[in-house]
């Protein structure tokens, strides 16, 4: 009998930031992220109000030219996490469930994420893409495989 193969680490790591995203209070876009050094979760994220202010699924996005102000993006979210509670990024990568905008790639290559995979392609900044060339970063779109996933919602019914 063949040995089942386990869930690869890309799509572990992948479904934990698509967990985080279903977390998200923004009625736009719902985005996640998961940091990881060392094939363990050091953090994560999702877009949302800044805490204790209001959501955007209780009052509407606040939108300012096209794009939601009150909203922290879910890379943010994430790295700002490690600085609350000092856990260092330096070489840590980050799995997002859409390919990070301008701002966040600028953020997470300043707190040292060593590389990138995403889900979804979603307006991809062409200097955002430049910068990660530029400075060797790698980056990847990771594609979920649905048997690992048919896998799990087959053992959650049991």
């Amino acid at each position: 009998m063949e040995k089942e193969a386990r869930i690869p680490w890309n799509q572990y790591f992948m479904a934990q930031a698509q967990l985080l995203a279903m977390r998200s209070t923004c009625e736009r876009l719902k985005v996640g992220a998961t940091i990881v050094r060392d094939k363990r979760v050091i953090a994560g994220g999702y877009n949302g109000s800044v805490s204790g202010d209001v959501h955007c699924i209780d009052e509407g996005c606040y939108v300012v030219d096209e794009h939601c102000v009150r909203t922290i993006h879910a890379e943010m979210n994430a790295i700002l996490q490690c600085a609350k509670f000092g856990i260092p990024t330096q070489g840590a990568a980050v799995y997002v469930t859409h390919f990070p905008c301008l701002q966040c790639t600028k953020m997470l290559l300043q707190a040292g994420i060593s590389q990138i995979y995403y889900l979804k392609d979603y307006r991809n900044d062409p200097y955002a893409l430049d910068l990660l060339k530029r400075l060797n970063i790698p980056y990847e779109k990771v594609a979920l495989d649905p048997k690992y996933f048919t896998e799990f919602l087959t053992l959650a019914e049991e």
